[in-house]
């Protein structure tokens, strides 16, 4: 690969990499095989087939490359009537598919273990959802390490929640910045009685922990989850060590075409002016959401970019999804996107003044490495510790909802008209924003350093 760098003293250790299947799993691993094949590393990549034909296209690997400093190897899952091939990935996968997906990834145990038995890695890096990896590569005497792609105070609050109940966790929490709110709690405990499949998958995560060889690694950054990093640790007995924020500043030139209309729209506009709007691939905002939300943003007078997305097979016209006469009312000053936008490209344009996030770990990330305030409106899961976070922190302000947990137009217009238009709120966490996003980028490599070298300490005891 272009800039490898080469420690001619050094050997070339060969690492596997082997991610769940979902594209924000693979993403950060992809990212961390590319710093490792810079530092000397033979890197394998495991996934299924379609998953390895969307990275071959969307991260710049040249299969003809002289230096095959990172490789990818093919993971076949069983087949399934009701799970095609184009399903062995969870981009665009059904709902109610995803059980059988996870079946079928844990039924594909045998194959893995070809994999391990033909390669011989020194050291293999796994995901959360797959201890069993772990257990095969102790089989063959390989060590293994954990990479989480989730912050580490979601794993520490959830840590602390399964010994006290979630109901009981927000007044046993050492930390009181973060909690659920009590609509928050709620619609988590319904989940969890609808089905244990969540609860099973953080039992699998804390046991993958647990298998871990010394240490655990997290995409993050001690500068700004450090108490939480150690909270965790502490916690389950393991040291966690970060990697930073492993950003991707690369892209293809398909996107490029794609992106150019909003990069003139960026252009046309005043420094620090647009709020960018997105909730992530993950959750479609009802009809309901999406006209709060669409009402709030003509409210609030400001410049922005919308990404509106919806679930396969349920594609709808932006007319027909969005208030009647919206578009034609912001247009001009709005800029709705249907499906996919360059979301780094955007954070990183001087018009960007802020980004109305849901909060999934990678926007959070994204939102500091690029100094933007974050206005902060998490739908689930984890995202309402990710926004606390980003409070607690000081780069970001919460969207309130009322007490049942509704968006509320009047709210989003209040926030992002004074945050962007009037200026008035916003400027400390502006400021801090830049402020940790420049610290970020300085501190949050060297602490990649040290995670590497770990590594590499690693794969030589097995030497």
């Amino acid at each position: 690969m272009e800039g490898t760098i080469r420690e001619s003293n050094a050997p070339r250790f060969r690492i596997l990499m082997f991610p769940w299947l979902a594209h924000g799993h693979i993403s950060p691993f992809m990212e961390l095989s590319k710093r490792l094949a810079k530092s000397n590393f033979q890197v394998y990549l495991c996934s299924t087939e379609i998953n390895l034909n969307f990275m071959k296209r969307s991260a710049k690997f040249d299969e003809n490359s002289s230096d095959h400093a990172i490789e990818f190897v093919q993971l076949d899952l069983p087949d399934l009537p009701e799970l095609p091939p184009h399903y062995h990935t969870t981009k665009n996968l059904p709902p109610h598919l995803e059980p059988t997906l996870k079946r079928a990834f844990h039924m594909a145990k045998t194959n893995f273990q070809n994999i391990l038995n033909n390669l011989k890695p020194d050291l293999l890096v796994y995901d959360g959802f797959q201890p069993w990896a772990s257990e095969l590569a102790a089989l063959n005497h390989i060590p293994s390490v954990l990479f989480l792609v989730v912050g580490a105070v979601n794993l520490s609050f959830v840590y602390h929640s399964l010994r006290c109940r979630v109901s009981g966790a927000n007044e046993t929490y050492p930390f009181p910045e973060i909690f659920y709110r009590d609509y928050e709690i709620k619609k988590i405990l319904a989940k969890l009685q609808e089905s244990k499949a969540k609860e099973g998958d953080a039992l699998d995560v804390f046991k993958s922990i647990e298998l871990s060889s010394d240490i655990v690694l997290v995409k993050s950054w001690r500068g700004i989850e450090g108490k939480y990093i150690d909270h965790l640790s502490s916690s389950c007995g393991k040291k966690l060590v970060a990697v930073g924020p492993l950003s991707n500043q690369e892209c293809n030139g398909k996107e490029a075409d794609s992106y150019s209309l909003i990069i003139e729209f960026l252009n046309s506009k005043d420094e620090a002016s647009v709020v960018y709007v997105s909730f992530g691939s993950e959750y479609f905002p009802s009809k309901e959401e999406r006209e709060e939300i669409a009402v709030g943003l003509e409210l609030s007078n400001a410049n922005f970019i919308w990404v509106v997305r919806f679930p396969v097979g349920h594609a709808i016209g932006l007319e027909e999804a969005l208030p009647e006469g919206f578009l034609e009312r912001v247009k001009g000053r709005g800029m709705v996107v249907n499906g996919w936008a360059p979301q780094a490209k955007i954070l990183g344009h001087r018009s960007t003044g802020g980004f109305v996030s849901h909060c999934g770990w990678g926007s959070v990330i994204e939102s500091i490495y690029y100094g933007v305030p974050l206005l902060a409106l998490p739908m689930h899961l984890d995202q309402p510790l990710h926004a606390r976070l980003a409070v607690e922190i000081g780069v970001g302000i919460e969207i309130l909802k009322d007490e049942d947990g509704q968006i509320k137009r009047e709210e989003i217009a209040r926030v992002i008209n004074e945050v962007v238009v009037k200026k008035t709120e916003g400027k400390l966490q502006g400021q801090k924003a830049i402020e940790l996003s420049k610290k970020l980028r300085e501190e949050g490599e060297e602490e990649l350093h040290e995670a590497i070298e770990k590594l590499r300490s690693l794969c030589s005891k097995n030497k």
